[in-house]
């Protein structure tokens, strides 16, 4: 029984890879019925998610600045942080001062976003991080309150971002977007695209994520010559594309027809992408691609039009977020290849004249302690985010400012942060301008209704 359960559901699932490129009706019925302006939309938009993976220092990033922060910060990471002379220059003066003259600097490697904080186009969120529902430390400590499971967990807490589950997640809140407004493009299948391999992010219950490299679409090989013979390129598109009269086989045939047809027609779109004079950065951390990641990713929104897109979904990450050792020699080269990065995608899209349709937002694993351990930090809980983009309220900051401290109101243990902004109401912010109605956003963020009453309600307002 159980066997044909699984036969089913792979079937199933299956099935819907290979006929959500066609945007038949079957994916226009998986579609909300609230979201059908989508489909005649004029206009076109685009959110990119950012990923950092293994769990970014939210202290040396979003760095304490006003005397009284500053003292505790320097006390509980003497070796570790930066000096407040090191801060001078980026020092963020928002429209709305926060409450008892705190102040924050960017770290002095992230001085290219700073124009475009200044300029109201970025917004910086804080104690942004997983929760189930709002969540006091007496609620906490006394476990009065769901908690996302394995907190402090690299895989589980990916996860948990990317698709409001643990490990496992069949589908992320990206591609439950797609799911909704998938049906006003052209070709479905490119309404989700991941830049850099595989993310539960990406993944709808309809939603398919379309992988690309940052040096274009992937080649199946299968179209022209094979090792100089025309007539092996030719047996090989056949057996990828033939089917059979198998069930297994006629879906594996649909899904390599797609691809091939997909590689066709992307490559040919962006022989004709515009030519920008925005420079993008070699990456500065070798091990880093995100500069030729977000590059590629302005390539196709720039032929969007081609494509038949209004509404699309991208993925990029990086890496080596895991400082626990080396943080003052690791962090500042990954936070310059993080700015380099995401300052010459934003310009890129103000060059394109597109940048009020295009939302770029950060996200990781989890904060990390305040406290140093040796030459690095430990695993945290909440952290601090940025949001980019023409259509962004910024200048400011969202959320409540953490009082730091180790084991202080707002922390479990060495300054790992509660959360007080949870990446449902993040998720919810982005989704509701992306053209998620409001009676569609349970489905895209299950524990959203839990923040109905909370400080901030379902929608933070930076979009």
């Amino acid at each position: 029984m159980t066997t044909d359960v699984s036969r089913r559901a792979f079937l199933s699932r299956a099935s819907a890879l290979s006929i959500a490129g066609a945007a038949t009706p079957f994916v226009m019925n998986l579609a909300a019925i609230g979201e059908a302006a989508a489909a005649t939309a004029s206009d076109y938009k685009a959110i990119v998610c950012v990923f950092l993976y293994g769990g970014n220092d939210y202290a040396n990033t979003l760095v304490p600045y006003d005397n009284a922060q500053y003292a505790v910060y320097n006390t509980q990471r003497p070796t570790l942080g930066y000096s407040q002379a090191q801060l001078t220059s980026t020092v963020l003066s928002p429209s709305t001062p926060l409450p008892n003259s705190a102040q924050y600097a960017l770290a002095p490697e992230l001085g290219k976003l700073l124009p475009i904080f200044n300029a109201g186009k970025m917004a910086v969120m804080l104690n942004l991080g997983t929760l189930i529902q709002p969540t006091t430390k007496a609620q906490y400590t006394t476990n009065a309150v769901p908690l996302p499971p394995k907190l402090l967990s690299h895989n589980d807490q990916q996860s948990y971002w990317q698709a409001s589950s643990p490990e496992g997640a069949a589908s992320g809140w990206g591609g439950r977007i797609g799911d909704l407004l998938q049906s006003g493009n052209g070709t479905a299948t490119l309404t989700c695209i991941n830049l850099t391999g595989n993310a539960v992010f990406l993944t709808g219950k309809a939603a398919v994520q379309y992988s690309i490299t940052p040096a274009g679409p992937i080649a199946l090989n299968a179209r022209g010559s094979l090792q100089g013979s025309a007539q092996a390129g030719t047996l090989l598109q056949s057996l990828i594309t033939g089917g059979g009269s198998h069930q297994f086989e006629a879906v594996l045939g649909q899904v390599g027809t797609r691809a091939l047809n997909l590689y066709t027609q992307v490559s040919a779109a962006l022989t004709a992408a515009p030519v920008t004079n925005t420079p993008f950065p070699a990456a500065v951390d070798a091990g880093s691609s995100l500069g030729a990641q977000l590059q590629e990713v302005a390539r196709l929104i720039s032929v969007g039009s081609q494509l038949g897109a209004k509404r699309q979904v991208f993925f990029v990450s990086t890496g080596n977020f895991d400082t626990h050792a080396s943080l003052v020699t690791v962090h500042p080269t990954l936070m310059q290849n993080l700015a380099d990065a995401l300052r010459a995608f934003y310009d890129t899209t103000v060059e394109l004249g597109i940048s009020s349709q295009v939302t770029t937002f950060t996200a990781s694993d989890f904060g990390r302690a305040l406290t140093a351990n040796n030459t690095g930090t430990d695993h945290g809980w909440g952290s601090m985010h940025f949001v980019l983009g023409g259509a962004v309220r910024g200048g400011r900051y969202y959320g409540t400012n953490p009082t730091l401290a180790n084991g202080g109101p707002d922390d479990i243990g060495q300054g790992r942060l509660i959360p007080t902004m949870s990446v449902d109401q993040y998720g919810a912010t982005i989704a509701s301008w992306f053209g998620v109605g409001a009676s569609d956003l349970s489905t895209v963020l299950p524990n959203i209704g839990n923040y109905a009453g909370s400080t901030l309600g379902t929608n933070v307002g930076f979009v």
